[in-house]
């Protein structure tokens, strides 16, 4: 992808975030890596998403977190990089504070999967990570926060574009896909999950989602099996 065409599709995302109604202020932002290039675009810091243009926004490399520009990239860009540099098959991060899925973030709780919604999106529960140790929020505090997602991910053997999203505790949902655009319809998908599940456990104690039914809901949107949808054709 092209420069120009990578800075349009972060501007594109970062505004669809605030049209789905994930933010508010500017509180959360939305990245994408040319890993070919070596950069990741990403939402300036504090900027407006009202006002975002695409020569807004700004490039850092991969490899070292160096902004290519005088604009600050987003305060969460090394989180951003973190995640990239641990799951390479991944091109687009996404970071918002949505209502139901924060709540969820800041009880420390992960969201069991409860139904056929989740499993559409997410192989099994949306995890959630430990806090922060205090010497990790004193130093490199936005790096730590990838830290622990990547910590989470690799203790519990979970694949990354199986469960494309975490919940980092007391803080919020990272969420991610194979293009910007692809992380910011998990990002969608996770605050209606989180809604679906607060107002089920609301009711009364739920039962997870049988696994034959999990995994019969998500192969049929992934993996080699998959059959939702319509064929990709090749152009004539």
């Amino acid at each position: 992808m092209d420069e120009r065409s990578l800075r349009e599709a972060v501007c594109q995302a970062n505004r669809d975030l605030a049209g789905a109604g994930l933010i508010v202020l500017a509180f959360g932002n939305a990245s994408a890596a040319d890993r070919a290039a070596g950069v990741m675009a990403i939402k300036p810091s504090g900027a407006t998403y009202r006002d975002l243009r695409p020569e807004d926004i700004v490039l850092v490399t991969l490899a070292d977190g160096e902004a290519l520009g005088p604009a600050r990239p987003s305060s969460d860009a090394p989180t951003h990089l973190r995640l990239y540099r641990a799951f390479e098959g991944i091109g687009g991060v996404v970071h918002t504070h949505s209502p139901y899925a924060t709540s969820w973030a800041q009880a420390g709780r992960p969201i069991p999967c409860l139904g056929t919604t989740h499993a559409d999106h997410f192989h099994g529960p949306v995890p959630v990570t430990r806090g922060l140790l205090p010497e990790e929020i004193a130093t490199d505090y936005e790096a730590n926060t990838g830290a622990v997602i990547v910590e989470r991910f690799r203790a519990d053997g979970l694949d990354p574009l199986e469960v494309p999203g975490c919940l980092v505790a007391g803080h919020g949902p990272f969420v991610w896909g194979a293009t910007v655009g692809e992380a910011l319809a998990n990002a969608i998908a996770l605050e209606h999950i989180a809604a679906i599940a607060t107002h089920q456990l609301a009711l009364g104690p739920a039962t997870e989602l049988p696994p034959a039914l999990l995994e019969r809901h998500f192969s049929r949107k992934h993996g080699p099996g998959a059959y939702y949808g319509q064929p990709v054709r090749e152009p004539a």
